[in-house]
């Protein structure tokens, strides 16, 4: 079709909208393509095209709908955000990325709303309560960090999903999917590139001749560690590097005996943990057990938190920007409101490896400290 045909079809229905009534409902993607004999994806475009100018609403699994303000911008009824993050203050990254979500609201004219503090862990009746809270607030959309720590975590983050779906509120889900990887929700998910992070890592620790790793996380990790295995593993073994059945290991960092077991049994030249919490604790445990790091073993970490480079042995880690996420969830939002129908999207921003002591010092071709 050319593009003059395309834009008679914009036209006309643009002329129909001038005698229709608002929120009534208005030609479907069907009714378009037999009206003007194209195919269902030029009719798709064609009302993107009306909804972008705010005089149709396509709403999920109901239909096209004529605007009940045609004059409006859609992406002008993103007027208030609400932010749910449960165990907000329990890790060093919810703090300083709901801190620059806030950041980014205010820039824009939006009013952020979090509802009531919540507990230092995850927790899923008072999270339920927070979303419930949120919708009472009439927000216009939300960003969600789904529960990590909890059973049947799919189960729980879907119902909360569902809950704000319910009231026509669009989600964006941040740092993390409701889905374990390497599966896909119908969820937009917007956060930092871990595949790409761990391999950066794994990049570094295979130029400075490390090639005995094991993986360390806390067991019930979120799908954003398996991102970051699976990233390293592909990198460590184009490289030659043996990546046996195992090598991901499960367990508390502060654990003396586990810790004690795993130098022995596997004899690790180097700790990769899912985190700088993480490998803080393990930083301690190892010297507890009389290991010097990196002397007898190296050590990285993920996120980049305040605390890393302040560790008795400054942490190699990949840094995530906080303010590029919130940046692109909030501008997610609004294009979520803008085209509805649209396939859900992942939109990862890139992380920054950071080379400090504990592997070794600074390398080639990465940020040091």
């Amino acid at each position: 079709m050319t593009g003059s045909k395309y834009m008679q079809i914009v036209e006309e229905l643009r002329r129909d909208l001038h005698t229709s009534r608002p929120g009534e409902r208005f030609l479907s993607e069907h009714q378009v393509a037999m009206r003007f004999d194209v195919s269902r994806p030029t009719a798709s475009r064609a009302l993107t095209e009306l909804c972008r100018d705010g005089l149709v609403e396509r709403r999920v699994g109901s239909g096209t709908f004529v605007s009940d303000n045609p004059s409006a911008d859609p992406r002008e009824r993103l007027r208030s955000v609400g932010l749910l993050l449960s165990g907000l203050g329990s890790t060093e990254v919810w703090d300083p990325l709901a801190a620059q979500v806030n950041r980014v609201c205010s820039s824009l004219g939006l009013s952020l709303r979090m509802g009531p503090p919540s507990p230092p862990q995850d927790d899923v009746p008072f999270t339920r309560n927070q979303a419930l809270d949120l919708i009472g607030q009439e927000i216009n959309g939300v960003i969600f960090a789904p529960l990590e720590n909890v059973p049947n975590r799919e189960r729980e983050n879907r119902r909360i999903c569902k809950m704000f779906t319910a009231a026509r509120i669009p989600v964006v889900l941040i740092d993390r999917d409701i889905v374990d990887f390497p599966e896909r929700s119908e969820f937009d998910v917007v956060g930092v590139d871990n595949v790409r992070g761990g391999a950066q890592l794994a990049e570094h620790l295979v130029s400075r001749g490390y090639h005995s790793p094991v993986y360390f996380s806390r067991p019930q990790h979120p799908s954003t560690t398996d991102q970051r295995v699976a990233g390293c593993a592909v990198v460590f073994l184009a490289r030659g590097v043996d990546v046996p059945a195992g090598w991901h290991v499960e367990g508390d960092p502060g654990d003396g005996e586990l810790v004690s077991r795993l130098m022995t049994d596997r004899s690790p030249d180097v700790v990769i943990a899912a985190n700088d919490h993480t490998a803080a604790r393990l930083i301690q445990t190892l010297a507890r057990l009389g290991y010097s790091v990196p002397e007898d073993v190296a050590v990285t970490g993920f996120d980049d938190t305040p605390f890393s480079a302040l560790l008795s042995v400054p942490l190699t880690t990949v840094r995530q920007s906080f303010e590029a996420i919130a940046r692109a969830a909030v501008r997610t939002l609004f294009e979520r409101i803008g085209e509805p129908e649209v396939a859900a999207r992942e939109i990862l921003l890139p992380p920054q490896l950071v080379v400090r002591e504990s592997t070794g010092g600074a390398g080639h071709g990465a940020a040091s400290e």
